[in-house]
């Protein structure tokens, strides 16, 4: 046994291990960082299988962004673990039942790729390019088309997420950008004639008021 596999087997084990504590913690915040110690064993596998790009992507992205995120919320809301605690190990039987068929589901279709009867040899010229170039190149010519569908599901999910909750208030005032171009000089200023509310004074009752 090589430094390689030792070091798999060792990232693999506390991988599995975290795995079971973010569903056995008590605390959501510490099952929130048992998740982030199972997303780093699981990019030192990455690493330790030469793609690079991926162990690097699932740190910044899941570590470095949706963890961070969900520990400022959960801390935020004090959400009471206790009630949602209630009769997890009644329904752990069927739990099990639905993570054995998962796994059988999973071991059925992937069975077939782990034997090959004649595999190619690798191609020196795009053995050079490295990992990421060559999965940019996978992406951008043979997968195009799913990784466009892809984004445009993304973005329809982001669209929906901001118009669900977007919410106006009645009492809130702001401007529109619209009625603000059609606007025209004669709607800036309007001159108005006014009768006086009183009438100016006469010079004879002028003169009278004064006295001699």
């Amino acid at each position: 046994m090589n430094t390689t596999t030792a070091l798999f087997y060792v990232f693999s084990a506390v991988l599995l291990a975290a795995a079971f504590r973010v569903i056995t913690a008590r605390s959501m915040v510490h099952a929130a960082l048992f998740l982030v110690l199972a997303f780093f064993s699981a990019s030192c596998i990455w690493m330790l299988l030469r793609a690079e790009f991926l162990a690097i992507a699932l740190v910044l992205v899941y570590v470095g962004a949706v963890m961070v995120l969900f520990l400022f919320v959960v801390m935020m809301l004090d959400i009471n673990t206790d009630s949602l605690r209630q009769g997890f190990w009644r329904t752990m039987p069927l739990a099990l039942l639905v993570a054995a068929i998962i796994v059988l589901e999973m071991a059925l279709v992937l069975y077939g790729g782990f034997y090959y009867s004649q595999v190619a040899a690798p191609d020196p010229a795009l053995a050079r390019l490295g990992n990421s170039k060559l999965l940019g190149v996978e992406i951008y010519t043979q997968y195009l088309y799913p990784v466009q569908i892809a984004a445009v599901l993304l973005l329809v999910a982001i669209i929906a997420a901001v118009v669900l909750t977007l919410r106006r208030r009645k009492d809130s005032r702001y401007q529109n950008p619209a009625e603000q171009v059609k606007a025209r000089k004669a709607d800036r200023l309007r001159i108005v004639r006014m009768p006086p509310v009183i009438d100016a004074p006469s010079a004879v009752a002028a003169t009278e008021r004064k006295g001699p």
